[in-house]
């Protein structure tokens, strides 16, 4: 509570407020809209019941009422406290600021009196209210209402703007003719309910709440939008046999990050072991997800199922090989049965879990009865099962022959909305169980020698809407134990009524976007249930303890721990230390550059400085000591030049640390560049006869080093570092390279100056190095004099001006084949100044084949991918080509260091004539396709387009046929006078041989538009084709023949659900089953078959990205 300060002005006089009326928001004054009855301030047990009414959800530990008088209002200490009383087994007081808490308000709060404060980790939850009534007339009152965990860090609650001092004082109360404060007094009274907490978080602030220390679990970081993923991980986690499964994965000789079975072993050990939360990162690494799939909340039954698929193939050979199986998977019939004769045609599936309808039920049962409801095929609708039967009437439906022994029930709280033409949430009420008897649903000849009831285990929950929500989920880690909530990181116990009533849905009858009385709509609901079957409980929720967990995947949490503790332990003491970079004649003789070295090289080069983190406080003569001991040198042979950045943009070493006793943190801060690495140059000095370090030169010399252009290997290398005195002159320095290049007497060179990148000078031999105003730490480059006609042909550069400029202007692009088998990626060294032609030369000479027949493409920053291919253009350089395309806010759209190559089968310029069409060649029905491009003239025909797929393809004369598709479904056949120039080039186009019985039709058979979708109709997805429809022909011999043309077999034939979608109406789909007639059902000419099967790379709700687990 912040406390008054002592100058704060004191109001002495409330006369001073003017009477007029003030907009005021009084709660509960008496006699503004109660009713005649309302209690009076002194009967005390009736307004207890009224601003304390009783909740039945809570239960009363203790209750009290105190009453304190108010007297001299104004004379009262600016902070005042009532009178102490217990509630509870705890002390309160009332807490008074009778001028207000820095408010024109009066302020009362409830504050605990524990004197030297309250005992270690108490806390109280408490209901209070607090009422202000008159002294002479308690049906004048005002009073607010609060509740509140009491603890030692908030141990005071209430109302800081409790009422105006304005109305309390100078205003007749509402009704009456007095003010409610009168002559300085006023009746204070607190009623007091202490109750209890059932989860241990009772109006929890969570703030430094700790999961692992309330609950002994630990949750799970969200990355991003990863709540959903949490939730069902929490979910399996707690599903003891399968966590026990899935440790006994064999993978350690597959311990790597891509390994989804090994990160997911990982994530479950440190659920187990960790003290906070752990987070998935490294799983949905695992899984191959890239981080906007992070950012995008994901269907939880698509991830629950292609978890299970790739988790179950990760089993399968060891001793886990049936055990989801086992604990998952359920079978149900899909059946006919006739009615008046003794034939029935079914089929039984396995499921792993099962979708129910909220829509139009109110409870778990109702959505199981609309699961299994029974239709009567009869009238016109009869079945026709064959002979000698004909057609029949029949019940059809589906009934469960078994459930697993844990049951995941997904309710579909996310539908597609035909009138927003979107998926919607559903936030309908429905109910669900403690315990739930499942025996209802299974069929006759099911076996229930067992129990069918199950237990409530899981509650995975949504809240929100389809655009923006929240997941976390509700688990009851033992048979008997208690439920918690789990939400991302945080681990706290809950109630039934939390788990229960609090996630049934939207209790309001609402129509027509009525809110019922309510102005928002209850959107937190459960979206998937777990069940365990009561009799399995044991089986399923067995433990599990550390020696479940493969040694392999401890050892390596363990080494993780201790290199993570490592790293954490040298964060912490970071301050301490100091980087330095030491450059030295061995790093300086192996650079090939401007400079001494430089920062761009890779990590490994030898020419890099050797980095060093040292101590701050350690002394130069003490780091001298140990390089020197490092190296096998004196001490005393070393000494340090501090190295800084010019003005020029070069480094160079500047002075020398003379004072070996100063610190190196001193050292940085006297003569290094702030903000960046300081650098030193480590100069040995030579040994003399003696054994001993020779002294070091005179302040008159001049620190200067030497490097070699090889004209003839057209290199340029580091030399040495050498002295030279300033008044020498230039040409003296020719004993000192023909001596270090083992030169013959008489050679000739050049001396150039590196004076920056940008300007390289040539030296004047009879000049002085003073007067060549030469100083420490300048480079002097000198080349030997080669007559013309000795060079080689790989000379392209006979000046050393020249080579520097090659240096200033080189660069290496990768270059990769844009179509990944057809070429190598190579990297070439090129010169920014090459023009278009120069360096599609040196690709053509590389890849040894005619330049004119490349053709380029950026590559795009962002993605990856190819932008449009580059137009040949003479007057672009290289640099003007790979750095010309901005975006909006000025960086590259592309990257400046790569581009595609293609290889062409002709010149570009004949290329370009032509357009070229991506085609879907389907050589085998639907099951296997292969992209083609073909080349036609602009002006060509789709005849042009079928003939170059066959000359391509080496199909010969058989006939072919080119669709045009969209959206999953046939849109038109291309004839073969259409001209390509009208082809949509949007439009996905499959090519295929006319099957022989199209070719062959009777004169009653017609073709049939064929797609694929998954669960609803809408959700197209694979490759359309076109099929023909044979009258009167049983679905049984129609399913065969649409094996053969799509050439999709065995299990994943069976796996299919075939159904009649009418084009008018894509929600009214009509399942077929064997006896059915395709022809009379897809009367309709506009009719498609659908092929309802899962799409394996289906994306959330119709995301752009699809995403998978590796």
């Amino acid at each position: 509570m912040e406390n008054l300060a002592e100058n704060d002005m004191l109001v002495d006089d409330y006369d001073q407020y003017p009477a007029e009326k003030t907009d005021v928001v009084v709660v509960s004054r008496s006699g503004s809209d109660e009713p005649e009855s309302a209690p009076t301030a002194d009967d005390h047990a009736a307004m207890m019941a009224k601003v304390l009414p009783k909740n039945s959800d809570l239960e009363t530990l203790d209750e009290v009422h105190n009453t304190w008088r108010l007297s001299d209002w104004r004379k009262m200490e600016r902070k005042s406290h009532g009178p102490i009383f217990r509630c509870g087994d705890s002390p309160w007081r009332i807490l008074f600021f009778p001028y207000g808490n820095q408010t024109e308000f009066a302020s009362f709060y409830l504050e605990h009196a524990w004197e030297g404060g309250p005992p270690e980790n108490w806390y109280a939850c408490v209901q209070f209210a607090l009422v202000l009534s008159n002294v002479n007339d308690p049906s004048i009152y005002t009073h607010h209402v609060a509740t509140h965990r009491f603890t030692a860090e908030e141990g005071d609650w209430g109302f800081t703007r409790f009422s105006d001092l304005k109305g309390l004082f100078s205003h007749a109360w509402e009704g009456k003719s007095v003010p409610l404060v009168q002559d300085d007094e006023a009746i204070v009274t607190a009623y007091v309910r202490v109750v209890k907490d059932p989860t241990g978080v009772l109006w929890h602030s969570f703030q430094n709440y700790d999961s692992k220390k309330e609950t002994g679990m630990v949750g799970l970081r969200n990355q991003g939008a990863t709540c959903y993923l949490n939730s069902l991980l929490q979910s399996l986690y707690f599903t003891n046999a399968f966590r026990k499964a899935v440790y006994q994965i064999p993978t350690d000789q597959e311990a790597s990050r891509e390994n989804s079975a090994w990160a997911l072993q990982r994530l479950f050990y440190n659920l187990q072991t960790n003290d906070v939360a752990v987070s998935t990162t490294e799983l949905t690494a695992s899984f191959g997800w890239q981080s906007s799939q992070i950012f995008e909340q994901q269907d939880v039954q698509e991830l629950s199922r292609k978890l299970m698929e790739r988790l179950e193939h990760k089993m399968k050979g060891t001793v886990a090989e049936k055990v989801l199986p086992d604990l998952f998977v359920g079978k149900t019939k899909t059946y006919i049965s006739c009615i008046n004769v003794d034939y029935e045609s079914s089929r039984v599936e396995d499921f792993w879990d099962i979708q129910l309808n909220v829509r139009g039920n109110k409870t778990l049962d109702d959505s199981f009865r609309d699961y299994i409801q029974v239709e009567t095929l009869e009238g016109e609708n009869k079945y026709e099962a064959g002979q000698p039967y004909g057609l029949q009437d029949a019940k059809k439906g589906v009934i469960f022959e078994s459930f697993p022994p844990v049951l995941h029930l997904h309710l579909k709280r996310f539908e597609y909305d035909l009138n927003l033409d979107m998926m919607a949430k559903v936030n309908d009420y429905h109910t669900f169980p403690m315990e739930f008897d499942a025996a209802p649903y299974l069929s006759e000849g099911a076996d229930k020698s067992e129990s069918w009831v199950y237990q409530l285990h899981g509650v995975l929950v949504h809240s929100g809407n389809l655009d923006a929500g929240h997941y976390y989920a509700f688990l009851k880690p033992t048979k008997d134990g208690h439920w918690y909530r789990f939400d991302d990181d945080r681990v706290n116990r809950a109630t039934d009524k939390e788990v229960l009533d609090e996630n049934y849905g939207d209790s309001q009858q609402r129509t027509n976007g009525a809110t019922g009385g309510r102005s928002a709509i209850r959107t937190n609901n459960a979206y998937m249930l777990v069940y365990i079957r009561k009799t399995k409980q044991d089986n399923v929720l067995l433990p599990v303890t550390k020696d479940d967990v493969p040694s392999h995947i401890e050892k390596r949490m363990s080494e993780d721990r201790v290199e993570m503790l490592r790293r954490k332990k040298e964060r912490e003491e970071a301050h301490l230390y100091m980087n330095v970079g030491v450059l030295n004649e061995d790093a300086f003789r192996n650079h090939h550059g401007f400079d001494l070295t430089s920062n761009d090289l890779p990590a490994d080069d030898p020419a890099l400085p050797t980095p060093y983190k040292i101590l701050r406080a350690k002394k130069v003569s003490e780091f001298a000591q140990e390089i020197a001991e490092e190296r096998g040198l004196k001490p005393e042979s070393i000494r340090f030049w501090v190295m800084v950045n010019r003005q020029n943009k070069t480094t160079r070493p500047d002075q020398v640390i003379r004072d070996p006793e100063m610190t190196v943190e001193e050292a940085y801060n006297k003569y290094g560049t702030k903000g960046q690495l300081f650098r030193l140059w480590m100069e040995v000095a030579p040994t003399g006869a003696d054994g001993k370090p020779t002294s070091w030169p005179d302040n008159d010399s001049i620190l200067i080093f030497l490097k070699n252009f090889d004209i003839t290997a057209q290199t340029l290398t580091g030399v040495c570092s050498v002295y030279v005195q300033k008044s020498q002159k230039v040409s003296e320095l020719a004993p000192t390279i023909l001596s270090k290049m083992d030169w013959p007497a008489g050679t000739e060179f050049l001396l150039f100056e590196e004076i920056k990148h940008t300007m390289i000078d040539v030296m004047k031999p009879k000049q002085t190095f003073q007067q060549s105003e030469i100083q420490d730490g300048d480079i002097i480059t000198f080349q030997r004099a080669i007559k013309e006609s000795e060079l080689p042909p790989s000379a392209l550069y006979t000046d050393a001006r020249q080579f520097y400029d090659y240096l200033l202007n080189r660069m290496e692009v990768q270059f990769a084949p844009i179509k990944t088998n057809e070429g190598d990626t190579f990297y070439l060294t090129l010169s920014r100044k090459m023009t278009y032609d120069q360096f599609a030369k040196k690709v053509g000479e590389h890849l040894k084949v005619d330049e004119t027949h490349l053709r380029f493409a950026p590559v795009m920053a962002s993605t990856g991918k190819a932008k449009p291919f580059l137009k040949r253009n003479v007057n672009q350089n290289l640099s003007q080509i790979l750095n010309g395309q901005y975006g909006a806010y000025g960086y590259t759209m592309h990257r400046a260091d790569a581009l595609y190559y293609e290889v062409l089968d002709m010149s570009l310029t004949d290329y370009e004539s032509k357009k070229c069409f991506k085609v879907t060649w389907l050589p085998d029905g639907v099951t296997k396709e292969e992209i083609v491009e073909l080349l036609v003239p602009r002006s060509g025909t789709v005849a042009d387009l079928l003939s170059a797929l066959q000359q391509k393809l080496e199909l010969g004369d058989e006939p072919i046929r080119i669709a045009e598709t969209h959206s999953g479904k046939v849109y038109k056949e291309l004839r073969e006078e259409q001209n390509v120039a009208a082809i949509n080039e949007y439009a996905t186009l499959y090519a295929e041989k006319i099957p022989s019985e199209e070719l062959k039709l009777d004169a009653e058979d017609r073709t049939i538009g064929v797609f694929s979708f998954d669960r609803e109709p809408n959700r197209t997805h694979g490759i359309p084709f076109k099929f023909v429809v044979k009258p009167g022909e049983l679905f049984a011999e129609t399913k065969k023949r649409l094996s053969a043309r799509t050439q999709i077999k065995g299990k994943n034939f069976e796996k299919i659900k075939f159904a009649v979608v009418p084009r008018a109406s894509f929600s009214n789909a009509k399942y077929l089953e064997d006896g059915d007639i395709l022809s009379d059902v897809a009367a309709g000419a506009d009719d498609f078959l659908g092929l309802d099967h899962p799409n394996k790379n289906r994306s959330f709700w119709g995301k752009s990205d699809g995403f998978s687990i590796r």
